[in-house]
């Protein structure tokens, strides 16, 4: 992504890679409008290791024109996030890491093990690069046993966890709540961690998302399902100031995180 002009085709070969681990998301994409929905913004998961953080996910976004506008600690989950933005229209991005300072030795030992499979100077592309490394079946689930996050990572990579579709745009102008009932009426299953509905006019931004997909991986003793990607609702409101609120509320986004939690 060396010229701003590519961040169009960046994207849609995101999206290409993120149905993947999303199946269901060209379908809820078109119960919402198709094409005509807007993205507010494309997230992604990793560990604050030196050759998988944010540093070097954030890098291509950077040389594109974003900065940095928000940071976010999430204690429960030991997991900070900056989210990014370059200009109005243009997809936010949220980039979480995964505190190992915080976690376990033993956590610790495993991600530091499976990050000697990224080369030292890091992925020619990290935004989509992917698991370099094997994973055992019984790595993944002694992650699983401390941080949901930790194996969820372990086990795709850097790969984007979700896509957006910015409420506020969709063609009609419904509020999230009719967004909400139109999903559940076509029988999408949503995340009801903290409520389906997390936020509110009150903070700023209301959200809401669907339980991730399961989907099948390679693992080392061969096939395993397990959770993947979710698609995400951003309804934004006016801040103290008038304009829309386009940052991120931390209360919210930590519920949003369960959506790749395990049935």
């Amino acid at each position: 992504m060396d010229a701003l002009d590519d961040l169009s085709s960046l994207f849609a070969r995101l999206w290409r890679s993120y149905v993947g681990l999303c199946p269901s998301a060209p379908r809820v994409r078109a119960l919402l409008g198709g094409e005509a929905v807007v993205n507010d913004h494309v997230a992604y998961r990793t560990y604050d290791h030196p050759r998988l953080g944010i540093a070097q996910l954030a890098a291509p976004f950077v040389a594109a024109g974003y900065t940095p506008r928000g940071d976010y600690v999430f204690e429960a989950k030991k997991v900070r996030a900056t989210h990014f933005e370059r200009g109005p229209g243009d997809p936010k991005i949220f980039l979480s890491e995964l505190v190992l300072g915080d976690c376990s030795p033993a956590l610790r030992r495993i991600v530091h093990a499976l990050a000697e499979a990224v080369p030292a100077g890091g992925f020619g592309d990290p935004l989509d690069a992917g698991r370099p490394w094997t994973l055992a079946h019984g790595t993944y689930e002694a992650l699983r046993s401390e941080s949901e996050y930790a194996a969820w990572v372990a086990v795709h990579g850097l790969r984007v966890n979700h896509f957006t579709a910015r409420v506020n745009a969709l063609p009609g102008s419904p509020t999230l709540a009719e967004v909400v009932r139109r999903l559940e009426d076509a029988g999408v299953e949503l995340s009801d961690a903290g409520g389906v509905i997390k936020g509110s006019p009150a903070v700023g931004l209301a959200q809401a998302s669907t339980r991730a997909d399961r989907v099948r991986v390679a693992l080392a003793e061969g096939e395993h399902e397990v959770p993947g990607a979710y698609y995400e609702l951003a309804e934004r409101h006016p801040g103290p100031e008038g304009p829309l609120y386009e940052g991120f509320v931390t209360a919210s986004a930590d519920r949003i995180f369960e959506s790749t939690a395990a049935r």
